[in-house]
Parts: C-alpha cells; structure tokens; sequence
C-alpha cells in the first residue's frame, strides 16, 4: 500500500535532503514540503474537511519549523489530526528529547544527518499505526478535524471598537443554538468579559499557565458557567499575571478548551502578545473588529500587517467586521476590504448604541432585548460563520430564542 507522507520543513536545504530521501523509499508518495507552521496546520485541515482518507499517513516535522516550535507543533497536529502519525527530524538524539517528543504525540524521531535506513523504519512504523487507527475508526468515519469544535478568536484593530460585545454575543448565539460553548478573556490585562456578564470568580486562565498537562479536572475547577450555560475562562483580575500566560500554555488551554466543547469563541483585545498571537494562529477563524472611521481603518490595516509579518495569520485569512456602522458613513465595508486586503464580513453591525447602554451598565450583555438590531446583527453574524447548530434560523429567531433560554434559565435558578 502506498504511504503518503507530507513534510513540513522550513529550510530549503533540507527539505531538498528530505525529499530525495523520501522519493527513494519504496510504495512512498511524498507530497511537496511545506514551509511553516501555519501551512502545515491549514493544509491538514484542508484535507480532513474533504475526507479522513485525504489526510497522509504520515508527517515529518523538521526541528527549524517556524513560527510554531517544533514540539509545540507536533502536539497540535497530534490533538487535531488523530490519525495522521507524526515523525520529528531533530539533530538531537538525547533521552530527554525523545520522551519530549514522545509526550507531545510523535509516533517517532528521525536523527539529523538523514540515514536512509532509519528513515524508513521510523515512517513505515508511523504508517502501520496510522492505518491502524483508521481501521478502528472505520471505514464510514466522519472525517476528523481535530478533536472538539470550531475556534474563533475576535481581536479589535484597536480599543474600544466593540470587540467583546462581539465575542460575547457570537458565544451566545453559538450556546442558543443548543451548541456547548467555552467563551475565553484573552485580553489578560484589560479583559471586561467578567463585567460584561455579571460575574465574580476567582480562577482565570492564569492559573492554568503553569500546568505542564492540562486534564479535564484541572479545567473544569477553572471555568465558571455560566447562568446562560457558557463555560467562561476569565483573564485574571491583577493584570500583571496575564504575563504568566506564555504562547505554550495559550496552546495548551485552546487545545483543552477544543477537545470539550463544540465551540470556543476567544476575545483577543486589541493588543498582541504572544498568547493571543499563538491563538489567533490556531483559530479556524480569526475575527478583525473595526468601526468605519479613518483612525481605526488604519489601526485594522496595523494590525492585519503586522499579523502577517510575524506569521501569524494572513490577510485573506481574515475576517474583518464592521461594527457601529451606518448607510450615510463615508466608509463602507467594501472600502475597509480594499484598505486592509482581508475578507469582509457579510453582516455590518448597525451603530445603535442606546440598545446596549442600560445592558452594559448593569453588567447583563446578555440580556440585550431580542429586538435589538445590535443583537440580530451579531446573531447573523455568527450563523455565517457556522458557530450556530442550525445554520439556516435568522439572527431574529436566533435572539428570540436566545432570550427564551435565558429566561427558562434564570426562573430555574432564580436569578441573581
């Protein structure tokens, strides 16, 4: 049987050394290399949306891929792509590396310089397990993308744009559909999820950095759910322990995160570290809030430049929203996509901000009147993006549900 085998090496030496090799294995069909992290991470999930059978059986990980560690990117691809197995390259032959890898969910490691005996050995060991993962999985499989749902990170192009109240309701819809949705405050230092929604709790995502395994007890003692059932990961309340949150422990928690919920919205703020970087690299859709005046068209167009020169997201990877907007505005969306070159969303958030000033002011967002056009806009919003259950239900019926549910809720648990 033929084994298809994708590497993903960032040097063009070697990755020339690694494709000739491959080429010499017998019943190999190496695919082209690819060059970093992030098109790796997209090619795979690429092919896992067409078909489990699409994916290769095995992927070799050079120790230089960037921007993304090499470990760190063995462990996603591992938690995303089950049935793929994993080779790392390394030049590093120690004990410690090997149980490293090991631990990350590589199914062997190939030393540098390349042999073409161990080669061999290692992808043929990762291709028999491999197709044996496949054969328990089954034939009628649904195609795997990863284990959990769907990641959606909201970044504003700078403060004050109306990127939580987006996060939020994009979450609420997403949890009105009947989907089980983990909201997370990734803004670390100035992070208003807490207050948005009327909660005080003492855990956040800070407590969760320094954990080397994050297991299904240690997240669940983190969370706080919600009266409207959203699970929430709030930033910590001392805004000096957001620093605590590396882009390791970012991975980490979004893969937790992933594994139990169907949807995981993550509200980045405005301001890039290197844990919102990593999760804005992990999402399957990276969100860019902007209002349609000169300063923050400028900011989005900032920012989105800036995410591609450090290799975080690129621009047609990139959804940008338009909120607080308006028919007479000088700059309408399609403007805003020529300035900042990334996808613009097909639903403009109206500039009605009355309807949400009481809301907010009593910390109750999400109990924003059904009938608000701020609400149905964002609702629609998420039906596009495919976070609600039933694709086809109008970002109307959606809030009136919504507000069913959180009506239902708040007589069985008395309210607050």
């Amino acid at each position: 049987m033929t084994t298809r085998i994708l590497p993903a090496v960032g040097d063009p030496d070697a990755a020339r050394s690694v494709s000739t090799l491959l080429s010499q294995l017998p019943d190999a069909e190496p695919a082209q290399p690819v060059t970093d992290s992030t098109q790796l991470v997209d090619t795979l999930a690429r092919l896992a949306a067409a078909s489990l059978d699409e994916l290769p059986e095995v992927v070799l990980v050079h120790e230089r891929i960037g921007p993304v560690p090499a470990l760190e990117l063995v462990r996603e691809v591992a938690l995303r792509f089950p049935a793929v197995g994993v080779v790392l390259i390394t030049a590093d032959a120690s004990p410690v590396l090997f149980s490293a890898a090991m631990d990350s969910g590589a199914r062997g490691l190939v030393t540098l310089p390349l042999g073409y005996e161990e080669l061999a050995s290692r992808v043929q060991a990762a291709a028999q397990w491999s197709l044996g993962v496949r054969r328990h999985l089954g034939a009628g499989a649904e195609p795997i993308a990863g284990p959990g749902g769907t990641v959606v990170t909201v970044s504003g192009a700078k403060g004050g744009v109306g990127t939580t109240v987006t996060a939020v309701h994009l979450a609420l819809a997403a949890r009105a559909s009947g989907r089980s949705v983990a909201l997370v405050d990734m803004d670390l230092q100035s992070g208003d999820i807490a207050s948005y929604l009327d909660v005080q709790f003492r855990r956040s995502v800070a407590d969760l950095a320094a954990i080397a395994d994050i297991s299904p007890r240690v997240l669940q003692d983190a969370v706080y759910v919600h009266e409207t059932g959203l699970s929430l990961l709030l930033a910590p309340a001392e805004g000096e322990r957001g620093e605590e949150v590396t882009d390791r422990a970012a991975r980490q928690v979004v893969s937790a995160l992933r594994g139990r919920h169907e949807v995981v919205v993550l509200d980045c703020g405005s301001r890039l570290d290197s844990a919102n970087a990593a999760a804005i690299e992990m999402a399957d859709t990276a969100l860019l809030v902007t209002t349609p005046d000169v300063v923050a068209v400028r900011a989005a167009k900032r920012t989105v430049r800036m995410w591609e020169r450090l290799q975080v997201r690129k621009a047609e990877e990139t959804t940008t929203v338009v909120n607080r907007h308006h028919r007479s505005t000088e700059i309408q969306p399609p403007l805003v996509q020529k300035i900042t070159g990334t996808r613009i969303a097909g639903v403009a958030v109206p500039a009605h901000f009355k309807e949400l000033s009481a809301v907010v002011d009593a910390g109750r967002l999400h109990e924003l009147d059904a009938k608000s056009t701020v609400k149905q806009a964002l609702w629609t919003l998420a039906g596009e993006l495919g976070l609600v259950g039933v694709p086809e239900t109008s970002g109307r019926e959606l809030a009136r549900a919504g507000d069913r549910g959180s009506l239902g809720l708040r007589r069985r648990g008395g309210g607050r």
